[in-house]
């Protein structure tokens, strides 16, 4: 279980907690949207500019996501191991991301990778 808190985009929002879950089908080999700022694609909702994706590799699964104009984004790997753009991370690294514009994932091992698109 990871526990994620991101600041909200301004004061004086109700506190809330949503917990859901997505099928597996529907992370294996591809980016999930699981969180944004309009619930788009059955997401949970969150008061900030950010979008959260998850996904589940087997080794050799490759996933590219493109990252927008003046977005930066947090790679955060919660199980196995991954290629980064050709750099190697494993379970338990994160990664600060800026000025990429594409971003390749490519796993070594079974892997279950977190990716927060953000503002």
């Amino acid at each position: 279980m990871l526990q994620i808190w991101i600041l909200p985009d301004k004061q004086g929002h109700q506190p809330g907690y949503e917990q859901k879950s997505f099928p597996e089908d529907e992370k294996r080999g591809k980016f999930r949207l699981i969180a944004s700022n309009d619930g788009a694609d059955g997401s949970v909702r969150i008061n900030q500019d950010a979008k959260l994706f998850v996904t589940l590799l087997a080794p050799g699964d490759q996933v590219t996501q493109t990252i927008g104009a003046k977005r930066h984004a947090w790679l955060q790997v919660a199980k196995g191991e991954v290629d980064l753009n050709g750099i190697k991370l494993q379970q338990g690294d994160g990664v600060a991301i800026s000025d990429e514009k594409k971003l390749t994932v490519k796993a070594t091992d079974d892997a279950e990778v977190l990716l927060f698109d953000l503002e």
